[in-house]
Formats: structure tokens, C-alpha cells, sequence
């Protein structure tokens, strides 16, 4: 429906769908300048108050009469509205998204079209830095739910006239705002022109779930595929790098995480701490990480598949066999303590913040010691889960510690059910679920091992360091 010459009809179509009467946040005021009637539309608590006021105040010193007949509406816009982002909308479905979305909607009489003036402002909390993603050194700030602000950030990092801030709405209801970033020279263009096909073809009421269900309607998946296939950050210093290098970032709304796309296995080994330290320092962190992650995936199944074949175990590990005289069969005892540990996170994750230590720690110290002394539990199965648990934090993505926690039960059970050959049979399924994986641009999930490159395959293991261009010293 378009705005028509009939002042009065606009008005009360605009009104029916607003349902000014009926909701109190939605705000009409008018106001006569000049014998003619000014018109506003805004939802309290999105605007800024002495902008408005001012705005009035400007237009209350105006002979706006004679102008409307000979200006039209963006000539009156262009010579009225003191202000910076103005535009002119004829439809009235956008001037109502406007409205809703926080911008102020200007109706004059005389004038067709309505003037979105973008005086919005959001409740926003500090840009502090991530808690789940900090740094010895380097920034302190971090995303938060506001968009513009966020933007704003990648801004103040990549000063380039090649950064594209390309603007999409998602979501029949919501109309969520979204900001899809990214290199024009560098980016691969067959993988953004797939993404804005498949951002275009999403039809959902909303993204109830901000990111995760941005993801989940973006990205095909198996449902019996857990590793994840986008890598999520909330530092605009990660972000910035990552545009740099190639990559897609979309940025929504009420969200304070950047979604990376595409994503690999390995790009999941790179953290921000390796490159805030010295080359040779952040080279051992992330060969550190990768052993951690490694030895979290493979250590109880090795050993419990050691103690299922005794025959099979090297001289060097005899000491690690334990009597199968545990009123609780190895295996249950692991599964146990697999959703043990998650019930803990659970119950620290509801606990007030001024107790959350003191519940984790103590909480485990005596379920722990409880269960040894009582017999049920061994304790080297204590103490390989209490490795594994801790070393889940080596890396800062949850959707990929969640994916080797599964891969790990996976192979405890496959041992359980076949003794002799269940973990060889578990590590071929678990290397067929990353093989047969795809990222978004349907390229291989394990790039670079497959397909091999070895300059990219050593940029895995190596931070390189920063050189500049050295002919500019040349004498």
C-alpha cells in the first residue's frame, strides 16, 4: 500500500496498523508550523529526547506554507529537516518497519511521501571485553547487542574503502537487521553470492535464537553431524582480521557475536592470544592447544581400551591397568561422569554469580571423593575426566568441544561393544563424519589437509610474523 495525496487516509492507515490506541509505546504527536500539520510517529524509548526537541523548536522559527507548493518531498526534506540521515518512503509497510525498527516517521501535510528521520537510540551495555575470550594483551572491547555499534568497530579497525557493509532484513515478524561484511577484492564472490542467495530464500517468522538461528536456517547440516560449520567471535579485533583474510562476517542485531563464514576444522586452532605474544611464543600456544585437543579426544578411550585388551598393552604401559574388581563396570563409570560433569555445568550456570566457584569446586571435590571412597567410581576414571574436563577450555568454541565430547562417547561405547577392534571402527566413523562434512560453499570440511595444500597446512602449526615491506627502506 502507497501513501496517497489524502492526508487524512494516510494517517488513519497508519494509525490502524500501529494500533496507536492500543499501544502505549507507540506515540503520534502533531504539531502545527505555519498553519500546517506536522505529524510524528515513534516508538518511546528508541529516540533521542533533546534531538526531537530541537528539531521542533527548529521547525516551530519556519515558514514552511509557501515551500510545500513549489518543493517536493525530498527537495522539502533536503531544505526542512536539520538533521543528517533523512530519507523519503512512499510504501506504507517500510515507513511502519521504520517506525517499529526506532526511527522517527515525519508526516506533512501537503507532502505524499513520509520522511524517516534515523534519531534512534538502543539500551546498550559497556563494549567491555568477552568473557569467554580474553587476552593477556590486545583490546579491551567487545560486540555488543547494538548493530550500529558493532559496525561501527570493524570501522575504527579496517580503514579501507573496500570494506562492504551490504544491509539485509530477515524475518517475516522480526525484520531483524542484518549486516553482511567482507573485502570486495579479497572475498571469494561465488561464496558471497551464495550466502546472499540463501540470506534472500530464508522464510522464518524470526530468529528467535539470534545467531543459532540465523546458522540453523543458513546452513545445511546432518543432524548426526556435530561439528559445527561456522565459528563465531565476539572481538571486533578477530572479526577485522578475519574480513582481512577473506572471510564473510554477518553481524545481527541484539546479537553480541560475528558470524564467520566459510568455516574449516582447523580454522578452529587460531585464537587471538597467538598473535597478541611473540612469534615463537604463539607458535608453542597453538601447538600446545592442538596436542590438548587431541589428548582430550583420545586419552580415556585409549585407556579404557587398554584395559578391555591387556594383552595388547605396551610393557610402558602396564601400570596404567587397573583390576576388574569395580563394583561399576568401566565404561558406566565414564558415561557417568561424561553427563556428571555437564549436570555440573548446568547447576553452576544457575548458580548466583557469588557462589558459582565455590559450588563448582567444592561440588566436585566431594562428589569426587565420595564416589572413590564408596567404591564406585576408580580413581584413575577421576582423574582422566577431570584432565578431559579441564582441558575442554584450551579452545573457546563450545559447539566443537560438544562435537568432541560426542566423538569421545562415540568411541567409549563403540569399545564397549566390540572390545578388540571398537576403536578402530570408532576412529573410521569419526574420520568419515569429517571427511563427508562440507562447508557453506561445499568445499572440503579438513582444507587444507584435503585437499592438501602445504603452504596453508603449515600456517596451521606456524604463527607467521608480521613483515613490512622492506623496499620502502631502501636507499
Amino acid at each position: 500500500m502507497k501513501a496517497t495525496n489524502n492526508y487524512e487516509e494516510t494517517l488513519h492507515s497508519l494509525d490502524q496498523q500501529l494500533r496507536v490506541q492500543e499501544n502505549f509505546d507507540i506515540v503520534k504527536r502533531q504539531l502545527f508550523v505555519d498553519k500546517v500539520r506536522f505529524t510524528f510517529y515513534f516508538v518511546d524509548g528508541f529516540i533521542k529526547d533533546e534531538v526531537i526537541e530541537k528539531m521542533m523548536e527548529f521547525f516551530l522559527k519556519t515558514k514552511v506554507q509557501d515551500a510545500l507548493v513549489q518543493l517536493s518531498s525530498k527537495e522539502f526534506a533536503d531544505s526542512f529537516i536539520p538533521y543528517v540521515e533523512v530519507e523519503v518512503q512512499k510504501d506504507i509497510s517500510a515507513l511502519i518497519t521504520s517506525v517499529l525498527s526506532g526511527s522517527l516517521l515525519l508526516m506533512v501535510e501537503g507532502i505524499e511521501e513520509g520522511i524517516i528521520i534515523d534519531v534512534r537510540t538502543y539500551p546498550t551495555r559497556g563494549m567491555s571485553e568477552p568473557e569467554d575470550d580474553k587476552v593477556l594483551r590486545g583490546s579491551r572491547d567487545g560486540f555488543v547487542e547494538t548493530l550500529i555499534f558493532n559496525t561501527a568497530l570493524i570501522r575504527r579497525r579496517i580503514r579501507d574503502i573496500d570494506l562492504r557493509m551490504e544491509y539485509h532484513s530477515v524475518g517475516k515478524a522480526s525484520k531483524s537487521d542484518l549486516v553482511l561484511c567482507y573485502m570486495e577484492h579479497k572475498v571469494d564472490k561465488e561464496a558471497l553470492a551464495m550466502i546472499q542467495k540463501r540470506l534472500a530464500e530464508i522464510d522464518v517468522e524470526a530468529l528467535t535464537m539470534a545467531h543459532e538461528s540465523l546458522s540453523e536456517a543458513l546452513v545445511k547440516n546432518a543432524w548426526y553431524n556435530p561439528f559445527p560449520k561456522v565459528r563465531y567471535t565476539e572481538r571486533p579485533d578477530t572479526a577485522a582480521s578475519n574480513i582481512l583474510e577473506g572471510k564473510i562476517l554477518l553481524l545481527l542485531d541484539n546479537s553480541p557475536s560475528a558470524l564467520i563464514l566459510p568455516t574449516h576444522f582447523f580454522d578452529f586452532v587460531q585464537e587471538a592470544q597467538d598473535y597478541y605474544l611473540p612469534p615463537c611464543t604463539g607458535v608453542y600456544l597453538r601447538c600446545i592447544r592442538i596436542l590438548v585437543f587431541l589428548v582430550t579426544l583420545l586419552i580415556t578411550p585409549l585407556w579404557y581400551y587398554i584395559n578391555s585388551n591387556p594383552d595388547l598393552a605396551p610393557s610402558f604401559l602396564q601400570f596404567t591397568l587397573i583390576p576388574d574388581t569395580m563394583s561399576v563396570p568401566i565404561l558406566i563409570q565414564f558415561l557417568l561422569l561424561e553427563f556428571g560433569i555437564d549436570a555440573l555445568k548446568l547447576a553452576s550456570l544457575n548458580t548466583p554469580s557469588s557462589l558459582n566457584s565455590s559450588f563448582s569446586i567444592i561440588g566436585a571435590l566431594i562428589l569426587g571423593d565420595f564416589a572413590v571412597n564408596a567404591g564406585w567410581f576408580a580413581p584413575e576414571v577421576i582423574l582422566y575426566m577431570a584432565f578431559v574436563a579441564l582441558a575442554n577450555f584450551t579452545q573457546p568454541s563450545y559447539e566443537l568441544g560438544y562435537a568432541i565430547k560426542f566423538m569421545r562417547v562415540m568411541l567409549l561405547i563403540m569399545i564397549g561393544l566390540f572390545p578388540r577392534y571398537g576403536l578402530f571402527f570408532g576412529i573410521l566413523f569419526l574420520l568419515f563424519i569429517l571427511y563427508s562434512n562440507k562447508t557453506i560453499t561445499k568445499t572440503s570440511y579438513l582444507y587444507p589437509l584435503i585437499p592438501f595444500n602445504a603452504h596453508d597446512f603449515k600456517m596451521i602449526f606456524i604463527r607467521k610474523k608480521l613483515r613490512s615491506d622492506r623496499s620502502l627502506y631502501k636507499k
